[in-house]
């Protein structure tokens, strides 16, 4: 189970303790504002897409979208999202609780400014009803992201 993976993972970082679990799902962004009590640009999505032979994650507010021609001009590619069949193998977690906390070796982190916006922010923890709450600077802390992009727009 991934959330396990997350809670050890977040063991070895001293905060496994502010993993939040609900009884309800949190698998999608309003669903987890719903379970926090939150506006729905405080969840810190996280979208996986193909580039080349490489797995990116780009962890982006709620309330963004990815902006095509961004995108381009930063990855080279046109975007082209995981299946829900590949999130698990490639990402180390399904869908509706993928999150850039342990990850599978080679996935690549990249956090969006979108998020930068917020003085803290709602990732999930590894499975459909989880969460923690972060600043930006404790999610780049916490995970082994490459870089900060602009790649999204706000809806």
């Amino acid at each position: 189970m991934s959330i396990e993976n997350v809670r050890k993972y977040f063991k070895t970082k001293g905060i496994e303790e502010r993993i939040q679990e609900f009884d309800s799902s949190s698998a999608t962004v309003a669903l987890a504002a719903k379970a926090l009590r939150c506006e729905e640009s405080r969840i810190a999505k996280t979208l996986s897409f193909h580039v080349g032979d490489k797995v990116v994650l780009i962890v982006a507010a709620g309330d963004a979208k990815i902006d095509n021609a961004k995108y381009k001009a930063q990855f080279g590619t046109k975007a082209k999202m995981l299946s829900v069949e590949e999130a698990e193998p490639l990402i180390g977690h399904a869908v509706g609780g993928v999150c850039p906390f342990a990850v599978k070796e080679g996935v690549e982190i990249y956090l969006d400014v979108s998020l930068k916006r917020f003085q803290t922010v709602f990732p999930a923890c590894g499975s459909a009803n989880s969460a923690i709450e972060l600043t930006p600077e404790e999610l780049e802390e916490y995970t082994d992201f490459t870089s900060w992009v602009d790649v999204c727009k706000i809806v």
